[in-house]
């Protein structure tokens, strides 16, 4: 369909790392609703190997764990040049790296014309398969907005 606008939900994190894994369980379970024209990456904890997949975007969603200082579960929307910021206090180091990648993106003047950071305050970053549970709690509402974000 190519009047539909080109979007991208990127789901970031270490599934490894209990909380960390939060942006790709969120990106595991949007795919599963929303429409063809949108594409899920798991992004994982890659960065610049994904620079062709978000070329000249109308819209990128990026979830992740981002450490804001609320309350453990609490969803944080940033958007466009506020994002860079919520990676100050990095909890990986693909947080970094997804900085750089934007900025590359817009050297290039390839950069989503909107980007979206949709951000879950984590409770614990440690080797654990499982998220804990006020994160947990918080998934299905994460979801919700990701959808509403894409509209």
């Amino acid at each position: 369909m190519s009047g539909d606008p080109k979007v991208v939900v990127l789901g970031v994190g270490n599934l490894l790392m209990a909380d960390e894994g939060v942006g790709v369980r969120c990106a595991q379970a949007v795919e599963r609703v929303v429409p063809p024209h949108v594409r899920v990456i798991d992004g994982g904890t890659s960065t610049h190997e994904l620079l062709e997949d978000l070329e000249d975007l109308d819209l990128l969603i990026i979830v992740d764990a981002v450490a804001s200082g609320r309350a453990p579960g609490a969803i944080v929307r940033l958007e466009d040049g506020s994002i860079p910021s919520a990676f100050s206090n990095k909890l990986s180091p693909h947080q970094h790296g997804i900085n750089d990648l934007l900025a590359t993106l817009r050297l290039l003047g390839r950069a989503p014309r909107r980007v979206v950071l949709l951000g879950v305050e984590p409770k614990r970053v440690a080797l654990d398969l499982e998220l804990s549970p006020e994160i947990a709690a918080a998934l299905p509402a994460l979801i919700a907005r990701v959808v509403r974000e894409i509209g």
